[in-house]
């Protein structure tokens, strides 16, 4: 059964991402586009666009052309914008990486992708873009940095560039993006996106998630990731929002800005949600101008949503997204009210839900995995046919990984990842579904859930807690088994100091299994 979107249809442009992007920044002229929220300095929508284009002009005569790959690695700032608009409009394809990540990682993107070309801020050139470039078999004269860094050029020379058009005819089915995702499992593989995918799902965002010219957009969201890449940047371009930078997350800072420059929209991950709805620092500033506040990246609690939206006194919901469809399939109306359903399908999206085991659809309330069809999805992943056709099925669908279930006005609920869904006795247990309810809990900080080998079970529920106040494992555990069925209930539970989570917000909970840690006495069966 194909679950379609209850929106109209709308029209998808077929200009390319940075044309469609910028397509209003003459008419804006001097309203601010971005404006870094370390230094506070402001790049209008006017000098947005004519930097993008000299910039686009500078890289291509220096032997940037259409089929190439930029690797970009920075924190969020206005040359990151510019940066990645540039390469676009010059015919590269731009492949993100995390600035967070080890040398041999950055190594293996940048061989992997076949990148030719490093965009990088001088601290990141230093630490690690210079040993990883040379490493990867770049050429002496391909890096540049935002600032200064010997051996790379600085990006202000490439800016500094006569605009020009670009050197190499590009169209909307070359290929505009290319980030690395494990995907459904394994290693990072490079998905590739066309500009016609990028547009095409910024297009069917705009239908329901309204900003508008007079909105303020927080950055919080890294950009190497496509949730802040194309919620957080692409889209608030496009419609002329005026959008705020941070390079990473710090509450205080996130709050500072929102109060200095009044936002009014922040899109986020539940672990910020959590901070603003728990940290006592919130009452410090003033958040009153804030209006809409979306989750997305990993499952958000109802209740913690509810405890968030009171505090602040603004609407919270929760969007669904994955690479390998460009970035959201489904997106609640700015007005949804629900706080556990994350939206219907986007105009043009077509999903199924089917069981686990039979492949079969199940039908409304029942649980089963999100299969995803639009025009956003992806070609496939570069040059490895294995797991794109392991993804992507013969009718078009990408098999998300992802167990939901859909209501039969066509909602969907996000339960849980399929590779972490725990099997306790024959019982399908979802850990997010687990880690909300501990959220609920006042002594709670922080939580997350696993499933531990056990000999009689298969697995059972281990929970990793921490504190804002004194509390037992064992009143945790009987708190959360009056909330949940019986097959529910944590079996073990154990207090620490940190929980590891990726930059997107996921928890690691891979990172948990290894630690191999001595529960707590007291485990029940």
């Amino acid at each position: 059964m194909i679950i379609r979107s209850p929106h109209p249809p709308v029209p998808i442009s077929g200009l390319r991402v940075t044309e469609f992007v910028l397509a209003h920044a003459a008419q804006l002229g001097s309203k601010p586009a971005i404006v870094d929220g370390v230094t506070g300095r402001a790049v209008s929508y006017r000098e947005l666009a004519t930097l993008v284009a000299s910039a686009a002009a500078g890289l291509a005569r220096r032997g940037v052309s259409r089929g190439d790959v930029v690797a970009l690695v920075s924190p969020n700032c206005p040359e990151y914008a510019i940066a990645f608009h540039a390469a676009v409009l010059a015919g590269a394809a731009v492949s993100t990486v995390n600035p967070l990540v080890p040398a041999p990682e950055l190594t293996r993107q940048l061989s992997h992708s076949g990148a030719r070309w490093l965009i990088s801020s001088a601290a990141i050139f230093e630490q690690t873009g210079r040993q990883a470039a040379s490493a990867a078999g770049l050429g002496p004269d391909s890096g540049f940095v935002f600032g200064e860094a010997p051996g790379a050029a600085p990006f202000a020379s490439v800016m500094a560039s006569r605009p020009a058009a670009p050197s190499g005819h590009t169209n909307p089915d070359d290929l505009a993006y290319l980030p690395y995702s494990s995907g459904t499992t394994g290693l990072p593989k490079g998905v590739m996106i066309t500009h016609r995918n990028l547009v095409a799902n910024l297009c069917q965002i705009r239908a329901v998630h309204k900003i508008r010219r007079q909105d303020v957009v927080i950055a919080a969201l890294p950009w190497f990731h496509i949730f802040g890449l194309q919620s957080c940047l692409n889209l608030a371009l496009r419609e002329g929002a005026t959008i705020v930078t941070m390079p990473r997350f710090d509450l205080r800072e996130f709050l500072r800005l929102v109060q200095q420059h009044e936002v009014t929209r922040a899109n986020v991950v539940p672990p910020i949600v959590l901070a603003m709805a728990k940290q006592p620092a919130v009452d410090d500033y003033d958040t009153s101008t804030l209006r809409l506040i979306t989750s997305g990246a990993a499952p958000l609690g109802a209740d913690l949503a509810q405890a968030c939206a009171q505090r602040l006194g603004c609407r919270v919901n929760q969007a669904y997204g994955m690479t390998e469809i460009g970035m959201s399939h489904a997106m609640p109306d700015d007005a949804d009210g629900s706080l556990e359903c994350f939206g219907s399908a986007l105009p043009g999206v077509d999903c199924r839900v089917i069981d686990c085991t039979t492949g079969l659809d199940v039908p409304p309330g029942a649980a089963g995995e999100l299969l995803v069809r639009g025009p956003a999805n992806m070609r496939g992943y570069l040059r490895n046919p294995e797991a794109t056709a392991a993804t992507v099925d013969a009718d078009g669908f990408v098999h998300t990984g992802d167990i939901v279930v859909a209501d039969r006005a066509g909602g969907f609920r996000l339960v849980d990842r399929l590779k972490e869904i725990i099997k306790y006795k024959g019982h399908q247990v979802a850990p997010a579904a687990l880690e909300a309810v501990l959220l609920s809990h006042p002594a709670v900080a922080d939580a997350a859930v696993i499933g531990c080998p056990d000999e009689e079970a298969g697995e059972i529920p281990q929970a990793f807690v921490i504190c804002r106040e004194p509390v037992s494992a064992g009143d945790l555990m009987t708190f959360v088994a009056a909330r949940v069925a019986p097959h529910e209930k944590i079996r073990r539970l154990e207090f620490i100091s940190q929980i590891p989570k990726s930059a997107s917000g996921k928890v690691l909970r891979r990172e948990l299994a290894e630690r191999n840690r001595v529960p707590v006495p007291g485990t029940a069966r």
